[in-house]
């Protein structure tokens, strides 16, 4: 999607508030996972609000769009109550989407939050392969080796992870691993796929939006009751909720639905500037808050990952037109 045309300041107002979410957003759950004082919070309810204020959000958002209640009412009626098929067809991003919201706050409380911001950018060769299979798209060559260069980053990063020795829990990089392997399977699919459902028909993003989170409630629901059921029912649904906690969920709602506005005015070159200064942020906010102890491996990777985000967003180039012009010009040479 190519970005619409608006001032430059207006772009970088997106670019800033995109990178501050995504940076405080992956260190503020690991603070409140690891450092902060009190009881810990159940993650699965965590993620259970979550999809309840994005769905405020979205009906305020489609309140706006249409423009009065009654019409809002009947776009309510028209695609969810009447449309039960549709609602099946968003319920999988959303059992997606909660799977991969759950293994964030897992890795998060086992790997740093520099760690797991830059080895999370897996999701993008992840999202450029169901990308090719799911919506017969291709890639440059320079894309690809972009993949292939943040790959190499990320096992870097990984290779000796870096360690941050102001957290005291028990923690598992194996475990913190495996959760964000999951997490960018799920990210990059339920991603593709929700883009193939908005590109199916001319139905508003936020009809599919509140479509997606009906279910996504439903489904994280469920999550509680099997992993958390017991407990929450003993100690309440918001035992251990600090102003943190309730900080954590805020970032993660404004972030899910800010990401459409940026997608729609910003372009590929901006969202990859975006990602590696969250990937700066994060380091530096692990350094003072975490005590991270860079060490070279990690720095070699992160900085391999932040220019292979760079090469994946350039625009394409335009081989046709080149085609036509390399024709053109040995015709004229034949001529003469």
């Amino acid at each position: 999607m190519a970005a619409e045309n608006v001032s430059m300041g207006f772009k970088l107002y997106c670019l800033t508030v995109m990178t501050l979410v995504a940076a405080m957003y992956t260190v503020a759950l690991r603070y409140t996972r690891t450092i902060s004082s009190g009881d810990l919070y159940f993650s699965t309810t965590a993620v259970c609000i979550t999809e309840v204020i994005k769905l405020i959000l979205s009906l305020g958002m489609l309140t706006k769009e249409t423009g009065s209640l009654s019409r809002l009412k009947n776009a309510i009626v028209e695609h969810v109550f009447l449309s039960p098929n549709e609602l099946l067809k968003l319920s999988v991003p959303s059992v997606v989407y909660g799977i991969q919201n759950n293994m964030a706050f897992l890795a998060l409380s086992n790997l740093d939050a520099a760690v797991y911001q830059v080895t999370y950018q897996l999701k993008i060769p992840c999202t450029a392969l169901c990308t090719v299979l799911m919506l017969n798209r291709s890639l440059s060559r320079l894309q690809w080796f972009s993949v292939f260069m943040l790959c190499a980053g990320v096992t870097l990063v990984q290779w000796k992870p870096a360690e941050a020795t102001k957290v005291q829990v028990e923690q598992d990089p194996v475990i913190g691993f495996a959760a964000i392997a999951v997490a960018v399977l799920c990210s990059g699919f339920a991603g593709v796929y929700f883009e193939k459902v908005l590109k199916s028909s001319d139905t508003s993003l936020w009809v599919r939006n509140i479509q997606m989170y009906l279910s996504g409630i439903v489904v994280t629901l469920m999550g509680v009751y099997v992993t958390d059921g017991e407990k929450v029912l003993e100690k309440g649904f918001f035992f251990g909720y600090t102003p943190w906690v309730c900080f954590v969920v805020f970032l993660a709602s404004v972030g899910g639905l800010y990401t459409s506005v940026v997608v729609k005015y910003t372009d590929n070159i901006m969202k990859g500037f975006s990602a590696a200064a969250a990937i700066v942020l994060s380091t530096v906010a692990s350094v003072v808050l975490f005590g991270l102890q860079i060490t070279i491996t990690f720095a070699s990777g992160a900085l391999l990952v932040c220019v292979s985000i760079y090469l994946y967003g350039l625009p394409k180039q335009d081989t046709s037109k080149l085609s036509r012009e390399t024709t053109e010009s040995k015709q004229k040479l034949m001529t003469v």
